[in-house]
């Protein structure tokens, strides 16, 4: 079936009442609308210990990796497909893969919404940015930021300074809004992802100078 906004929202809309159907619809969504590979992941409850659904022990990240049996549901994926891709992986939580369509500069909460206000108000263009439920800020940009962030740095004048910044790339997976990441609750879009950037998200360097200014403020009054 073919994807709009408005549809999805009716479909989310009826979803939420038919409880596992929603996570369909948002795989679906990711996968159709934004054109994003998805990942089934594991997922982790907080007792008196950690445990992770995987099964292991000695999870080295419980509730945060991908199952290592479950298939990729690909971008592009309808809405039929997604729902029985998912129906073979209950429970799991919806993850996206870094490092194809988009790379991850990961930023504290405080310093993402600061840089985030910034960012508007100059008008730059701007993908998708999660928030984790332990407050980390995700900014999307375009595939290879994490590999050349220390260059970038460096041309920019920050390769010196002691940042709480760092790329994610080729090889990392986020966990997807709203899916639960690693028992400490879910996921939440600060700024969701729109047609027009989701698939083609910024360039690293757009966004690079004002995150390593604030995370450096940051840094100096926290």
């Amino acid at each position: 079936m073919g994807f709009t906004i408005g549809g999805i929202r009716d479909l989310r809309s009826s979803s939420r009442r038919r409880g596992r159907a929603f996570e369909s619809v948002t795989v679906a969504e990711y996968t159709g609308l934004w054109g994003w590979d998805v990942v089934p992941g594991a997922r982790a409850s907080r007792g008196g210990r950690v445990a992770c659904s995987c099964g292991a022990a000695d999870c080295p990240s419980p509730g945060a990796h991908p199952l290592s049996f479950a298939p990729p549901v690909e971008a592009g994926s309808t809405l039929d497909e997604a729902a029985a891709a998912w129906a073979e992986v209950p429970g799991a939580a919806v993850l996206l893969p870094v490092g194809r369509a988009f790379d991850v500069l990961e930023v504290s909460e405080a310093a993402g919404r600061h840089a985030l206000a910034r960012l508007e108000r100059m008008g730059v263009p701007l993908g998708p940015v999660a928030l984790t439920p332990h407050g980390r800020a995700l900014f999307f940009v375009a595939p290879g930021a994490a590999s050349e962030l220390p260059q970038l740095l460096y041309r920019m004048g920050w390769d010196d300074a002691r940042l709480d910044l760092r790329g994610l790339g080729h090889g990392d997976h986020i966990t997807a809004p709203p899916s639960d990441f690693a028992g400490l609750g879910p996921m939440r879009w600060l700024l969701p992802p729109a047609l027009d950037t989701a698939g083609r998200p910024p360039e690293a360097r757009l966004l690079l100078g004002t995150l390593a200014y604030v995370c450096h403020r940051s840094a100096g009054t926290g």
